[in-house]
């Protein structure tokens, strides 16, 4: 996956702050997600099916560490 043939966008939850960034791109297979800190460093993949089920999750709060 060639950097330029990606659009990555900041996550709506991160910080404005400059401090913690997600970015978030979409894929023809899926989503793929990056520390914006660290461009070229690790990303995880996600499947399309897999990413619903997660952004499901965390809006039924089932990842809520408050």
């Amino acid at each position: 996956m060639a950097s330029a043939d990606v659009r990555w966008r900041k996550g709506s939850r991160s910080g404005h702050e400059g401090g913690e960034c997600v970015e978030v791109a979409d894929l023809a297979a899926g989503v793929v997600v990056r520390d914006s800190k660290d461009p070229d460093g690790p990303k995880l993949a996600f499947a399309a099916g897999e990413w619903r089920a997660f952004m499901l999750a965390v809006r039924c709060s089932e990842y809520d560490l408050g």
